[in-house]
């Protein structure tokens, strides 16, 4: 495994302790090789001391086994690459066995993603059992997507490009699979009209952090909705694919993401809410707006929160809305997918909860679980009705080790399993259908409504949902 971009923020947080996990429980083959790239000019020894002191502190401190850590740090090399120097690239060659199976993991800005891949088949590096990890966010518009795409597509064939979106990797979003095409009580009702709405919300307690450079030029659409809020969508709106087959999946994932309906500059209007996070508090802490984080552009537009209301046209989805949101600086760090009933034609019993019917909520993040809401009696007389929970706690449920989401993407790489990852077309359509949005927000030259940090986002998203007598979970 080659990892470039190694000495960087996501290797040191995410991929080297999932790796460590993987190899602690005998996941890696057992002559496995990490050769870090990076630009630093590390000794083999430096990298290992920048390992214990960035990565070791993402370990579980259970899983921790100084004898495991140690051959686990074994299996490391550290080579210094300029990556656009293609001269360079002879370091990796000496380092590199010539026999050897090679997985490479991008973990750099997309713009590198055709330098690298042009150099390494210059080098003679890319065989057909090579493989390419590409990390989001692949792109910046459809056509960076595409050239990206193409340029990475001149050397490995599509069965060898691993698009990665670790939400895919999250145990709930593949339970979610067994919970609609595993059980025969959901499927009759997986459906309109027997769906009031869906929803579908990411938010996060963090600002942009040291992230504000790349986070101005990127905003919360592209960032999240573009990729990990369409997938959640595609995996809820899909149909039954004939198999688990890694094509078979992607190709409903497909139809989903073209299903969907475009929105035009007054669609965009009534149907989005752009949102930018000011001073507020967050656990009781105060923080700062967005325009006062470090190297954020005075009166930067960039969106931190945006709301949305799409549609997929076919027969299952016709006029059930579906709602996605996103935020940074929101109250709770909550990742969840509420599956909202319709609500009782008809209610002999007066006095139920106002606002308060049948919902699944399938939540990813703090906690994995999944609850079914249903109203029972209230012990006593009359029939006073109180919402009441069935409740899947996949800790309580499953005791066994739960892998974390990049590790289990990583596996599946290191396998040869493509279901969760992004196809070329696939990764086109959602860029086909979130491109216009950003067109429309440019003719519509409005500034991002405004939120205190530590709530929801702006009123209008509220407003969004109250149009069609419906409110987010938090408010009902």
């Amino acid at each position: 495994m080659i990892i470039f971009g190694g000495g960087g923020d996501l290797s040191a947080r995410k991929l080297l302790p999932a790796l460590y996990m993987a190899h602690l429980h005998g996941n890696l083959p057992a002559d496995t090789r990490i050769i870090a790239i990076g630009r630093k000019d590390f000794s083999r020894d430096q990298y290992l001391t920048f390992i214990d002191e960035h990565s070791r502190p993402f370990v579980d401190s259970s899983a921790l086994d100084k004898q495991a850590w140690d051959r686990f740090l074994a299996l490391f090399d550290y080579v210094r690459i300029d990556v656009v120097s293609s001269s360079d690239y002879a370091n990796l060659v000496a380092a590199s066995r010539p026999e050897a199976q090679r997985v490479f993991y991008l973990a750099t800005s997309p713009e590198l993603f055709t330098t690298i891949c042009d150099n390494l088949a210059a080098c003679g590096l890319v065989n057909e059992q090579s493989r390419v990890v590409l990390e989001k966010p692949l792109g910046h518009d459809l056509a960076s997507a595409r050239a990206i795409n193409a340029s990475v597509g001149q050397y490995f064939a599509e069965s060898q490009i691993y698009r990665i979106d670790h939400y895919l990797g999250k145990e709930t979003v593949q339970n979610l699979m067994v919970l609609r095409f595993g059980n025969a009580i959901f499927g009759p009702l997986w459906q309109a009209p027997y769906i009031k709405n869906v929803q579908i919300t990411v938010a996060e307690t963090v600002g942009v952090g040291s992230r504000a450079g790349f986070y101005d030029q990127t905003g919360a659409l592209r960032d999240m909705v573009q990729n990990h809020l369409l997938q959640l969508l595609c995996i809820v709106a899909m149909e039954p694919p004939v198999s688990l087959d890694p094509d078979a999946v992607r190709d409903e994932k497909l139809k989903v993401l073209r299903s969907l309906r475009p929105m035009t500059v007054s669609d965009i209007a009534r149907n989005t809410v752009r949102g930018q996070y000011t001073a507020g508090a967050i656990g009781g802490e105060p923080v700062k707006g967005y325009l006062d984080e470090d190297n954020v552009p005075p009166g930067s537009r960039t969106e931190t929160f945006v709301a949305l209301r799409a549609h997929i046209n076919n027969w299952r989805w016709a006029n059930v809305p579906f709602f996605l949101r996103t935020g940074k600086r929101m109250p709770k760090r909550r990742s969840e997918i509420v599956i909202d009933f319709a609500d009782l034609p008809f209610s002999i019993i007066p006095s139920g909860p106002r606002n308060y019917g049948n919902r699944l909520i399938i939540q990813l993040q703090p906690e994995e679980s999944i609850q079914l809401q249903m109203l029972a009696k209230e012990p006593g007389s009359g029939m006073h009705m109180l919402p009441v929970n069935l409740n899947l706690d996949l800790q309580q449920a499953f005791t066994g080790r739960r892998a974390e989401a990049y590790e289990r993407l990583l596996i599946d790489v290191i396998r040869g399993r493509l279901t969760h990852f992004m196809r070329r077309d696939e990764l086109e359509a959602a860029w086909t259908w979130v491109e216009p949005i950003l067109a429309g927000w440019r003719e519509l030259d409005e500034r991002p409504r405004t939120y205190t940090a530590g709530t929801y986002g702006p009123a209008a998203s509220s407003a969004l949902m109250a149009h069609e007598n419906m409110s987010w979970a938090e408010e009902m």
